[in-house]
């Protein structure tokens, strides 16, 4: 096994508790494992299993990296990135709440959820398959799936933590097991389709996203089958710190808003789309204010 630690700076406000609630969801623990201010997680790097651990003592974090059968020394700048990346320091959050905190309706949950940041998935792909699994199905189920999902696709790392899978490991396993996992045929197109767009190398989701490659990206992604505007919008926003999506048609985005607003009636994905616009470029951030007002877990 080899093994790499490095540690990095976190802002003022960092928002630890959520950052670990995020990762509580699946409280069977086969892939995140949350203890006290340690986050252990299950990873493939360079194509071998490994563990990833973040632990979180004030305004420093710790990162270390286990990794099985690796054929050459991890990268430490690597590390670095994926650190900062699933912790959400390339999001300028500040820059948004200066903006914001003084506007007359949204600034009362920027003040009372100061430093608030989108955390990420590890990767695109992961997000990618989070928000197809997800689609339309209450959060418990599409945790319940997920979960299935990376113990038929995923492989495990000798401290016994499942890995979350890579396209190739999901294009190896058959229909019917995926079906068993709870995805529907809908969600298992979806899935096949965004695979094979991968290895073909027809999609990429390494490249760095700006303002164009999103909507080239987004373009893509739609286009295969069983992928719409909120699957992409949310992929964005958990796999590319992409904090502009417009997740109108989130209900608990719309039920939140509801209650914020103080309305009578829950607003309709057309009202939220235009109340969210006065916000452009940061509607998904706005959103991720609207889930926390609800609770840790939901964002």
């Amino acid at each position: 096994m080899q093994k790499i630690t490095t540690q990095l700076r976190l802002p003022s406000h960092f928002r630890a508790d959520d950052f670990f609630a995020f990762h509580l969801r699946d409280q069977h623990n086969i892939a995140e494992i949350v203890e006290g201010n340690l986050l252990r997680k299950g990873i493939l790097w360079d194509r071998s299993p490994a563990q990833l651990l973040i632990a979180i003592d004030g305004n420093q974090a710790t990162m270390s990296l286990e990794i099985d059968k690796g054929e050459t020394q991890p990268c430490e700048q690597k590390l670095v990135e994926v650190g900062k990346h699933m912790l959400g320091l390339q999001q300028a959050v500040e820059q948004f709440e200066a903006q914001y905190l003084s506007h007359p309706i949204l600034g009362k949950l920027i003040q009372q959820q100061q430093g608030l940041r989108i955390y990420q998935s590890t990767s695109p792909f992961e997000a990618l398959i989070w928000a197809i699994i997800g689609q339309q199905i209450s959060v418990t189920a599409a945790i319940a799936i997920r979960r299935r999902f990376i113990q038929a696709t995923g492989s495990r790392h000798s401290s016994g933590i499942w890995c979350f899978p890579d396209a190739q490991q999901v294009t190896a396993v058959d229909d019917l097991t995926l079906r068993q996992t709870g995805l529907s045929a809908s969600k298992l197109t979806a899935l096949r389709a965004l695979c094979a767009a991968l290895l073909n190398h027809h999609i990429d989701l390494t490249s760095p996203i700006n303002a164009e490659e999103v909507q080239k990206l987004s373009s893509q992604l739609v286009s295969l089958k069983g992928i719409g505007p909120w699957t992409v919008s949310y992929a964005l926003l958990r796999g590319f710190n992409y904090l502009d999506g417009s997740l109108h048609g989130d209900v608990a985005v719309r039920r939140n808003l509801q209650s914020l607003l103080g309305m009578e009636t829950q607003p309709t994905a057309k009202e939220t789309e235009k109340w969210l616009e006065e916000f452009t470029p940061w509607r998904a951030l706005v959103a991720a204010h609207l889930w926390r007002s609800q609770s840790a877990a939901g964002y």
